[in-house]
């Protein structure tokens, strides 16, 4: 048996003196004080505990999602119409894609950004135009020649008026205009304006009717018009919703759309115009809605190398020519993203843990890029946007988990002027390194092990003040009994 002095010897926790047992008012304060720190102290501690620290280091780009990255945008030029709006992509390896429409989507605005209509659809760009031959004598002129003045006169007297808006100077309105004589003279002597007064050809020249030409949007020489008496009468002298012609040019597929148009009305009810052409057949791909606004609200995505390369938007077509000194490129970010589009909720949980993070990838958003013709004429206008990656990491229950990534830009840009057609041009750059976020959580034994610090160190403390204090008030007693003595 182990005997009790030898149980004694091995006690830890001796008896604690007397002097420090014996209840005092500075005792009391001091034991107080002590509870509060230890209080206090305990909340920091737990404050600490629960708030997700993250440390930030940059890596070379380290991407597992594919070699292709998404740029999503949505942008209002008010200046350049639906019918030629163009998205094209290229990258430094030689990769060019033209007029890009899977993935896009266009809308007619006005020059105030609101729509005028449904979506608007291009006509399909599967095949070269047809033209007659160059080497054609031209024909005495059967068209009518249209201005201002007479424009409406002639678009109410006839219950179907195609006009052609050309520009003297453009190649392919000089290539148009033998076909064009030769089918309108063909029409006239078919359908005599006099007698039967069911169709008319005529044309415009837009070097001279400046006005009339850009009230009907007009933005591309040569651009063929379908009027139809009474279907698109509206208060600013009417005539606005016609289509545009995309077939051939030739003079035979000319007078056979034309004849196709007027079979629609019956001759002796020519002012009782049908609405629309009721007739199916393989022309009906060559007339489409013409714009009804000048402006185009372009919105969507396209994929992209993940190297150097540009998005360009800009006018542009195979069969037309454009009077690049009226051209005018202004537009407004309504949206510009790389990468997936994060919901707002995502978003809004991550900025939780990182405050600074989402506010560049977005950067151009709700921005206006507007060429007030102070730099003059043939205005491009250049963005240069330097694109990094952002990943966030967490690494709770000792494992890491991928929470957000996400695409960041800057952006610098630019007005200059050009002697090619403007454009709107975005430069993407994408950097070799990459942005890595550790979201680091500390573990409970941590958080045990510091509250024992806390509640032992305050004690611990707490017992050397109340010693110092208690041995302090026992010598001024000691002196003061010593003067009395």
């Amino acid at each position: 048996m182990i005997s009790s002095a030898k149980l004694k010897s091995v006690d830890f926790y001796r008896k604690i003196p007397r002097d420090l047992t014996e209840a005092s008012l500075s005792g009391a304060g001091l034991s107080i004080v002590a509870a509060l720190a230890m209080v206090f102290l305990f909340g920091m501690e737990l404050n600490n505990y629960l708030t997700v620290t993250t440390s930030t280091a940059v890596i070379v780009d380290r991407s597992t999602d594919g070699d292709f990255l998404r740029i999503d945008f949505n942008m209002s030029f008010p200046s350049l119409s639906c019918e030629f709006a163009s998205v094209d992509v290229g990258d430094v390896l030689g990769t060019n894609r033209l007029n890009i429409t899977k993935t896009i989507r266009k809308f007619s605005i006005d020059h105030d950004l609101k729509p005028t209509g449904s979506e608007f659809h291009s006509v399909p760009s599967s095949h070269f135009l047809k033209h007659g031959e160059e080497g054609d004598e031209e024909s005495a002129e059967g068209s009518a020649t249209l201005t201002a003045s007479n424009f409406d006169s002639f678009s109410h007297q006839y219950p179907i008026l195609v006009v052609n808006f050309f520009a003297p100077w453009c190649y392919w309105s000089k290539r148009l205009k033998p076909s064009w004589e030769k089918a309108a003279q063909t029409i006239r002597d078919r359908y005599d304006p006099e007698m039967d007064g069911r169709i008319l050809l005529g044309k415009v020249d837009c070097t001279e009717e400046i006005d009339l030409c850009r009230r009907h949007h007009i933005q591309g020489y040569p651009s063929i018009r379908i009027f139809r008496k009474g279907s698109d009468l509206r208060e600013d002298h009417g005539h606005h919703e016609h289509e545009s012609y995309y077939g051939d040019r030739d003079t035979d597929s000319l007078v056979k759309t034309m004849e196709e148009l007027v079979a629609s009305i019956p001759r002796e009810g020519s002012q009782k115009l049908a609405l629309e052409d009721k007739s199916k057949n393989s022309a009906e791909n060559a007339k489409r809605p013409a714009p009804k606004a000048g402006g185009c609200r372009i919105e969507g995505y396209v994929r992209v190398k993940k190297v150097p390369g540009n998005l360009i938007i800009s006018a542009r077509s195979g069969a037309h020519s454009f009077d690049t000194s009226q051209m005018n490129l202004s537009h407004v970010i309504t949206h510009l993203s790389f990468g997936r589009i994060l919901s707002p909720k995502v978003m809004s949980d991550v900025q939780r843990l990182i405050p600074y993070l989402g506010r560049s990838h977005d950067r151009l958003n709700g921005r206006s890029f507007i060429n007030t013709r102070d730099f003059g004429a043939n205005v491009t206008i250049e963005h240069y946007l330097q694109v990094v990656k952002t990943e966030v990491i967490t690494t709770r229950f000792s494992t890491e988990h991928k929470l957000v990534e996400e695409y960041e830009y800057t952006a610098h840009s630019s007005l200059t002027q050009t002697v090619y057609i403007p454009v709107a041009k975005f430069h993407f750059e994408l950097s070799p390194m990459q942005v890595l976020i550790t979201e680091n959580h500390k573990s409970f034994s941590h958080f045990i092990t510091n509250v024992c610090a806390i509640i032992g160190g305050v004690f611990t403390v707490a017992g050397i003040l109340d010693a110092i204090l208690h041995n302090t008030i026992r010598m001024m007693k000691k002196v003061e009994l010593g003067k009395n003595f």
